[in-house]
């Protein structure tokens, strides 16, 4: 029997599909439900609109899906026996090379280069894009590749393309000031991303098997916000110091409020997997609790986007307590592995979601710019549902085919992130087609499809090289 979980690549597949198309769609004639809630189409940031749209659970969904790996990365090297020191170094170096990829994707960014440059500038991403792979693949030389030098021959050929790739940022020309190489020049999201997977990582391996502890990290992180934004003394300067300004800041710190509950969530799916394994049959496929653990979900997820943006925040309070007693209630029996696993779900994403709606009133209300703590618990509460959601379809009910794209996109997320400006664009630009995408410029329709039009490309480019399992890993 298969005991791997597809879900949970699913849901990293889910969150870079969705936060590719988001980008790229034509945003001048779109609702304003289908951008940021605080950047409606055509207008600036306007931190004073409160409310979520669906775009704004792609970041958190992604930051969740990480937090969620690692009992998979971490966890299990715990479990294998790793030495402490090689286990912290591994994390450190994890850290640097996502910082890295942060810091070279945005130099060799196209409207970072220059527009006006054209095909020059699309060479030059594509050339990027090439590059990344002796940077974040495990590439073996031929004939070392069964002798005691294969390791030291392949960490070479990952030296010399991260010096490459240093180079090439040192030596190009940046229309988009400054123009020459910057460390302060990254990919924010990127470079958040860093920052989560170093200290997520050292806070996750200091409480492996420690659940109460890991959540009583995050009261004494919401102690130094509350303390290091409102006021004065020895907490406020620690949350102003930052030794390496460009690559850190206590405040990207915040995430940990997302990525810490995932990887309670990815605690439940490693102790399911490694449950699974001992079973020796298979659960039936007709079991309306299977069923309902996808209609639920997804309605918890929908009514409390529209209503929190709609700020219809009594209803929503109200559908959200009887869609969460029809789920308790459907839970209640516990007839397999599933049931279990679903139900420790249900208890995450029921008081993550429960404590963000009570806290929706604080900090003016729930927004994602600033972000609010109403903010990070709600959106972590709805990926524990959309986590169970998708072990319904992936893992229970075996929708192989429906969601492939988003398993094969979620197993190699670098390349989905990169290749919409790396490789698609650039390539629109050299063959000279980029012009004819004013097609979509005419109503929200059209731009919406040239985001779906532009996703798809993207989305095939990645299934193509998870195919032939050329991963990038950090």
């Amino acid at each position: 029997m298969n005991t791997r979980a597809l879900s949970l690549d699913a849901l990293r597949g889910f969150a870079i599909i969705i936060m590719v198309l988001s980008g790229s769609m034509y945003m001048a004639d779109l609702p304003a439900w289908m951008a940021h809630a605080q950047v409606p189409p055509g207008k600036g940031f306007d931190p004073s609109i409160y409310g979520i749209t669906w775009v704004d659970l792609v970041f958190p969904f992604f930051l969740f899906s990480m937090g969620a790996a690692f009992p998979f990365s971490i966890g299990r090297k715990i479990d294998n026996g790793i030495r402490k020191p090689k286990l912290y170094f591994d994390i450190v170096l994890r850290g640097i090379f996502l910082g890295f990829f942060a810091i070279f994707y945005m130099h060799l960014h196209p409207l970072t280069l220059g527009q006006e440059r054209g095909i020059t500038s699309s060479l030059l991403s594509l050339s990027a894009f090439a590059l990344m792979f002796p940077m974040f693949m495990h590439i073996d030389v031929p004939k070392l590749k069964n002798t005691k030098y294969a390791s030291a021959a392949s960490w070479t050929v990952k030296i010399l393309a991260f010096v490459a790739a240093f180079i090439l940022m040192k030596v190009t020309y940046y229309e988009k000031a400054p123009h020459e190489f910057s460390p302060y020049r990254s990919d924010i999201i990127l470079m958040v991303l860093a920052n989560m997977a170093l200290f997520g990582s050292i806070i996750y391996s200091l409480t492996w098997k420690k659940p109460v502890a890991r959540m009583g990290v995050l009261v004494v992180l919401a102690a130094v916000f509350l303390a290091g934004k409102g006021g004065e003394g020895w907490v406020k300067d620690v949350f102003d110091y930052s030794p390496l300004p460009w690559a850190y800041r206590f405040d990207f710190l915040k995430y940990l409020f997302i990525v810490l509950p995932g990887s309670i969530a990815g605690d439940y799916l490693y102790q399911w997997i490694n449950k699974r394994k001992s079973l020796q049959s298979e659960e039936p496929k007709n079991n309306p609790q299977a069923i309902a653990m996808v209609i639920l979900p997804l309605l918890l997820i929908i009514s409390n986007v529209a209503l929190l943006f709609a700020r219809h925040l009594i209803l929503n309070l109200v559908i959200t307590a009887i869609l969460l007693v029809i789920c308790y209630l459907a839970l209640r029996k516990q007839s397999n592995s599933f049931s279990t696993f679903w139900k420790q779900l249900f208890t995450g994403g029921a008081f993550c979601l429960l404590v963000g709606l009570i806290l929706e009133s604080y900090q003016g209300g729930i927004r994602k710019d600033d972000a609010t703590f109403s903010y990070f618990f709600v959106t972590a509460g709805l990926a524990f549902f959309m986590l169970m959601l998708l072990s319904s379809l992936c893992d229970y009910f075996k929708c192989a085919r429906s969601t492939k794209f988003l398993v094969m996109s979620g197993q190699n997320p670098m390349v989905a992130y990169t290749s919409l400006w790396l490789v698609v664009m650039p390539i629109l630009t050299i063959t000279h087609l980029k012009g004819h995408l004013d097609i979509f410029y005419h109503g929200a329709f059209l731009g919406f499809l040239q985001g779906v039009f532009l996703t798809t490309l993207c989305v095939l480019i990645t299934m193509f090289f998870t195919y032939k399992k050329w991963f990038w890993r950090t």
